[in-house]
């Protein structure tokens, strides 16, 4: 066999999202794309904010030596300086810019986030549904991930946390505005998790993290606001990226910032660098590091994302289905009408709806929908929505 076992049974388990996706190009080829409903991939269609394109056409021009050589590994302390000032408004603590590094997007962060913190066999709680690609993350360094599922309404059940803690315990990763339910954790659940996270530290004579995967931040609605870690717990990393709030997902530029009280610190963050540098990232793209470091304060227009959410969400109310309007990202997460949730995206592909099971996430019986995609996808899809309705409740 020429590749691992390992690797070959993560194939067989890969992620639902490209499944689909591919399965969505091979539709679109047949049918034609006009014909086809796909809402399988987050990848944000919205342009770039006009700022991007004057300060990114303005550094490509400039022939400064140097320009495109190897920098620390973690990053330019320039660019840093620049990010660590949002970073202390959006936190509410003072960051600085040694407190943090650029990464190859929040994958690359979490990846040097898990490199640094775990042992073979430490366990890193992830909260259902989750981005699918935690578990891959967490395995790559020795870890095992603990799943603990959310309550009812997407929000954090705390006792179910707790309970699921040991001395093995090394983090819990939260994503709010979370992929793929769109909900938002509050800051006082925030601040209760923090303070089990704390009393368990005590308890094991361990240190347990907080992490937070925010590419989503600044795509919310309905004028709700984002919680701040490091107003829960010292022992706190937020990671990110410029992915989906500038439109660059293509581009691998993200960051990771500890708490500036973190626990060993000094280690910590050497531990990360050099994670940064022997996994291969080496540091984030130079180019890109001086891009963002002149938009943090920029951002895409919302108003479009939501206007799709407010049409969106008309079409699956006037179908039937049921769900809980998301209060940021650009995801709808719908109970699936039947038990079988894989099914009944089979069923929505009967009718040109490319969909993503649930399970992908770790919670079966509910399906995912990404509303960044055009107008006329959204809209163009009502009646196929209704149509998949009524095909499942004669099963």
């Amino acid at each position: 066999m020429t590749i691992s076992a390992k690797m070959r049974t993560f194939a067989e388990k890969s992620s639902w999202i490209r499944k689909m996706f591919e399965e969505g190009a091979k539709m679109k080829a047949e049918f034609g794309a006009e014909n086809v409903f796909d809402f399988s991939l987050g990848n944000p269609d919205v342009p770039p904010p006009p700022e991007y394109n004057k300060v990114i056409k303005e550094i490509v021009n400039d022939e400064t030596p140097g320009m495109h050589a190897y920098m620390p590994n973690g990053g330019y302390p320039w660019v840093r300086e620049a990010l660590a000032a949002k970073m202390s408004r959006e936190q509410g603590v003072e960051v600085f810019h040694g407190d943090m590094l650029m990464t190859c997007g929040a994958a690359g962060a979490l990846n040097v986030v898990m490199k640094a913190l775990l042992n073979p066999g430490e366990e890193v709680i992830l909260l259902a549904p989750y981005f699918v690609e935690y578990n891959f993350y967490v395995d790559n360094h020795g870890g095992v991930s603990t799943i603990v599922n959310t309550d009812d309404e997407f929000n954090l059940d705390l006792e179910a946390i707790e309970a699921a803690i040991t001395e093995k315990t090394k983090a819990v990763i939260v994503n709010s505005p979370n992929n793929p339910t769109g909900q938002i954790y509050s800051q006082e659940s925030l601040n209760k998790l923090g303070a089990i996270l704390d009393l368990k530290g005590v308890e094991f004579k361990t240190t347990i993290y907080l992490l937070a995967d925010e590419p989503y931040r600044k795509i919310i609605f309905d004028n709700n606001t984002v919680g701040s870690i490091f107003q829960s717990t010292k022992n706190s990393i937020v990671l990110s990226s410029y992915s989906k709030d500038l439109s660059l997902p293509g581009e691998r530029i993200g960051y990771l910032a500890v708490h500036p009280d973190i626990t060993d610190k000094a280690a910590l963050l050497d531990a990360m660098t050099l994670a940064n540098r022997i996994l291969g990232f080496v540091n984030a793209p130079a180019l890109m590091q001086r891009v963002v470091a002149e938009l943090q304060d920029a951002s895409v227009d919302n108003s479009i994302y939501e206007a799709r959410r407010e049409t969106f969400c008309k079409i699956l109310t006037d179908a039937g289905y049921d769900f809980i309007p998301p209060k940021g990202a650009f995801y709808v997460f719908p109970k699936a009408p039947i038990e079988d949730d894989v099914k009944f995206c089979a069923i929505l592909q009967e009718e040109k709806i490319l969909a993503v099971p649930g399970r992908g996430f770790g919670a079966p019986g509910y399906f995912r929908l990404a509303f960044c995609v055009s107008d006329s996808v959204i809209a163009g899809s009502a009646e196929a929505f209704k149509n998949a309705m009524e095909k499942a409740k004669q099963l």
